[in-house]
């Protein structure tokens, strides 16, 4: 076999690495997704990172576990009289959403050491890859320090602390997207100079609208002015009802009217330049890749806002609530494709080029 199959084939094995994780995370964000409409997040009290992979094996450890739920405020003030089996439900999402989390930390460090100990990565992406892992090390960090928001004073966790942690799981989702998408060799084609900046900006308000959604979710803010387009009994709320929280600025995190009316703004500013991208591409002379790119975006962006339109308007019933956490990953990954196709300003450059063979230590 010759240096440029081998090292064709090298390259292949890492980028369905990536994507096998980036899948993965997917799955446990919607999982995660899961675990909070079912008020499922609080049932386990302790962070245990080892022995914590294994749920209870018998009845005294059930009744253990249980004993811990007991003593939080979200127990006493919300589900006091809940049966055993009634905790055991809300239990194995939780324990589903940790294990995912450790099976990712697994699938994503035993190959990347084996990929290391091959010399399948040069000094770059080795950095990168590191940095990546650094990250899912912090995240568990944080998925704890949120749910530990809630085990005292509270009978929910932190809304700022779940935005954080959902939006570092997307930051290491597009990292890993991202880096795949980096080491597929293509020509690069020019395109005018607007494509790249409405493509970029696109892509940082879908990761805005995301943390506003997670701070929707946080402070239950969906199950509140479910009419639309209206909302408070306007198109537009009066200014002493978005704003009478002090600092102003303080209503944008904790007046659930306008963090929902926020997030409305935002979804349609994206929709109206999701369209003029698209509408860009077609008249502009460009690769059809980037075309086909911007015209999948704006098509999930519109699905994307008649989703959540439904959400609100049903009062966010699981099944729909879980499509729109779901369609927003799928906007997440066209808008980084869309931007990485527009943005990559090297020229094409061959697996061995890349110096993917050959490379150890």
């Amino acid at each position: 076999m010759t240096d440029a199959v081998l090292s064709v084939a090298r390259l292949r094995a890492v980028r369905l690495w990536l994507v096998a994780v980036a899948a993965l995370i997917a799955a446990m964000v919607l999982v995660g997704g899961a675990t909070r409409l079912t008020e499922s997040g609080l049932s386990i009290v302790e962070w245990k990172p080892v022995t914590g992979t294994l749920p209870p094996l018998s009845q005294d450890a059930w009744t253990s576990a249980f004993e811990g739920y007991k003593a939080i405020p979200q127990y006493r003030e919300l589900n006091r009289g809940m049966s055993l089996a009634e905790f055991k439900t809300i239990y194995w999402w939780e324990w589903s959403h940790r294990l995912l989390g450790r099976v990712i930390g697994m699938v994503y460090l035993l190959p990347f050491l084996w990929f290391l100990a091959r010399g399948f990565l040069p000094r770059d992406l080795r950095r990168g890859l590191w940095g990546i892992f650094a990250l899912g090390a912090l995240q568990g960090v944080v998925g704890w320090w949120m749910v530990a928001s809630g085990l005292s004073e509270r009978v929910e966790v932190s809304h700022y602390r779940l935005a954080t942690h959902l939006i570092l799981a997307l930051a290491i989702f597009a990292a890993i997207v991202w880096t795949s998408r980096r080491l597929t060799p293509r020509e690069v084609a020019s395109t005018p100079a607007r494509l790249p900046l409405t493509s970029a900006l696109l892509l940082a308000l879908v990761f805005v609208q995301l943390y506003f959604g997670a701070l929707v979710a946080g402070l239950r803010a969906g199950r509140i002015y479910n009419t639309w387009p209206s909302i408070d009994g306007a198109l537009i709320p009066a200014a002493d009802r978005l704003f009478f929280e002090q600092p102003w600025w303080r209503n944008f995190f904790d007046n659930t009217l306008t963090v929902q009316f926020s997030h409305r703004m935002l979804a349609y500013a994206i929709c109206v330049l999701a369209v003029l991208h698209a509408a860009d591409a077609l008249r502009a002379r460009v690769d059809p890749a980037v075309r086909w790119g911007a015209l999948w975006l704006a098509a999930a962006v519109g699905l994307q806002a008649t989703l959540g339109i439904l959400t609100l308007l049903q009062m966010v019933p699981i099944g729909l609530a879980l499509a729109h956490q779901g369609v927003a990953i799928v906007v997440l990954t066209l808008a980084l494709l869309q931007t990485e196709r527009l943005t990559r300003s090297e020229p094409r450059i061959s697996p061995v080029e890349a110096g993917l063979v050959g490379q150890r230590g």
